[in-house]
């Protein structure tokens, strides 16, 4: 069976003429504040009210911010402003001891070496890489230089079970 496919979803519908339902309420949510606040408030503090709440209600109603609504990034900028900043990454480099890594032969295969893979072997493998990425951007030190020189084959995958002997012997 053929079924038909709706298209243009994110498209809202308009309702009150050229307008959404969303752009009608902030627009008529703006301009019965202004009207409020220009008949109750004197005139000095009335007029840069109306005129930034007219403002913001036309904002919020017409404008979008990277083919988003006004009033995501309106909320997003609120939320960067009150919530605490944590940065987790931290560059500080450690010298880690590179340890042979001594996998268990599959069960009834001899040329097949599946290499057991732990979260130290992980890390270490992160980390070669992360320094061999710096030594290719030229931002690495004398000293990460100096340890990916000795520790050659810290990244080097195992393929046979002939190469796992003869690497840890």
């Amino acid at each position: 069976m053929q079924f038909q496919v709706p298209q243009f979803i994110e498209v809202e519908d308009k309702i009150f003429g050229p307008l959404t339902f969303k752009q009608f309420i902030y627009v008529a949510g703006g301009l019965g504040a202004c009207y409020i606040m220009w008949r109750v408030l004197p005139m000095y503090l009335a007029a840069p009210l109306v005129v930034l709440t007219g403002g913001l209600a036309a904002g919020l109603a017409f404008f979008q911010v990277n083919g988003r609504p006004f009033i995501l990034a309106l909320e997003n900028g609120f939320f960067f402003l009150l919530r605490s900043k944590l940065y987790l990454w931290n560059n500080t480099r450690k010298k880690s001891v590179a340890m042979p890594v001594v996998g268990k032969m599959a069960q009834g295969s001899a040329e097949i070496y599946v290499p057991k893979l732990s979260e130290s072997r992980l890390h270490e493998l992160s980390w070669s890489l992360d320094i061999k990425e710096r030594i290719a951007g030229g931002v690495a030190n004398d000293e990460e230089r100096h340890i990916i020189r000795t520790d050659q084959d810290l990244v080097v995958p195992i393929r046979t079970a002939q190469q796992a002997l003869a690497r840890s012997q």
